[in-house]
């Protein structure tokens, strides 16, 4: 079954404007199928072929000469040297939309890229199913806590309960978990780590020990909606420091982890330069902490984390589908612990946002946000709590309860 995807019309629109369109993201998100129903009448290769993959290392300057464009590359980042001649083939045919390709690893990818395709590709960042997209809402705006965002969202808007909420936490947004609602949980995310260090860790950082990465992996999902501590890690798994930053550097170039940066300029001293980590998948962060059922997570001491973790993924999916792949997300925190969750900012005004997994938020939830209010050139914008409460209600004059649904 078919999930119809927000970025699918984005990704028509760059074909239009760039000659090469790449669609980058982390393992089993729905890369492939994606571009497959948007490229119905165009070539399709795959570099998981090995007799592909050998011709396109090999044969690299005769491999379109075989299949010219315009053609669909799968799994692109197993033979960048592919690029330099797409450049050649863009410059010659000056055409759009000649070469749409799809990969895993980030890192590899966008280093060769930036050498080869400068300017002539459109980059889109895909994760998995979103809120709107499993629930069928057509709503496709960045989320943005304003009254005009709330006014548009309404007429699209889908109830959803608070158990389902869980429920999906749990599950995880791969999307063949929703296509097939009878695939194991377990064995899918079990095959999904050992593909995953399998074919992308082995072949980024050459990681000799496979079980210590994983270990090192179910830690970091242990520290998902905390700040980064990196010490904390090592210590954990018995690796240096280094190692830490390497192997961290992997989860976030292969789309497992986001860092959420802290704002902090000359006029906020006290507060923390540390990033706070989150997985953005919380299925898998469920498996690798061994969560089995959402009831257990739900009732667990991890279920504040994962329920943030999941709001910060939902709306960063949000701007990812409408192709913004440098995030203006923030959190505060001082030195007194005063914290804001989420600070988002758009054309210089900052709104700030509370995370509560509970759904009887109060006023003095929201006191942290008088902080923004002190620091020189800030311009606060509406803010509000994001919770499991079933309607929009104001606060206060600037602030809102924003319930799950108006993601």
């Amino acid at each position: 079954m078919y999930i119809k995807r927000h970025l699918e019309n984005l990704v028509r629109k760059t074909s239009k404007m760039f000659g090469a369109i790449l669609v980058t993201g982390p393992r089993q998100v729905g890369k492939t199928t994606l571009l497959k129903k948007i490229t119905q009448n165009i070539p399709y290769i795959t570099l998981d072929d090995p007799i592909m993959l050998t011709s396109a290392r090999e044969e690299s300057g005769t491999f379109f000469k075989n299949t010219p464009p315009p053609v669909f590359v799968d799994e692109i980042q197993y033979a960048p040297n592919l690029f330099h001649h797409m450049k050649i083939l863009i410059d010659k045919q000056q055409n759009e939309g000649l070469f749409y390709m799809s990969g895993s690893q980030q890192f590899k990818i966008m280093k060769n890229v930036s050498e080869s395709l400068a300017g002539r590709l459109g980059i889109l960042n895909l994760l998995g199913l979103s809120l709107r997209e499993i629930y069928e809402v057509d709503f496709t705006e960045i989320f943005l806590p304003t009254e005009n965002y709330f006014k548009r969202h309404e007429k699209s808007l889908k109830k959803i309960e608070y158990k389902d909420i869980w429920k999906i936490i749990h599950r995880g947004t791969m999307p063949k978990l929703y296509g097939n609602p009878d695939i194991d949980w377990q064995m899918f995310y079990g095959s999904y780590i050992k593909t995953y260090i399998e074919r992308d860790v082995r072949d980024l950082a050459q990681v000799g020990d496979e079980l210590k990465f994983l270990k090192f992996m179910t830690v970091v999902a242990s520290h998902t909606g905390n700040l980064l501590n990196l010490s904390s890690i090592s210590r954990d798994i018995g690796i240096s420091l280094p190692t830490v930053e390497r192997w961290l550097s992997i989860l976030i170039a292969s789309g497992i982890v986001y860092l959420l940066k802290p704002y902090f300029n000359n006029t906020t001293k006290r507060a923390v330069k540390t990033p706070k980590l989150y997985f953005l998948d919380t299925g898998l962060a469920a498996y690798l902490t061994k969560w089995n059922t959402p009831q257990t997570l739900q009732n667990g001491a991890m279920a504040g984390a994962f329920f943030e973790t999941f709001i910060i993924a939902e709306i960063v999916k949000s701007y990812y589908n409408n192709g913004i792949l440098e995030l203006p997300f923030y959190f505060y925190r001082d030195k007194e612990k005063i914290e804001i969750d989420l600070i988002i900012e758009n054309d210089g005004v900052f709104h700030p946002i509370e995370i509560k997994k509970n759904s009887d938020p109060r006023k003095e939830d929201i006191k942290n946000f008088d902080i923004l209010d002190k620091i020189p050139n800030i311009r606060r914008g509406i803010g509000g709590i994001i919770c499991t409460y079933d309607k929009l209600i104001a606060l206060n004059s600037h602030d809102k309860i924003i319930p799950v649904m108006y993601l």
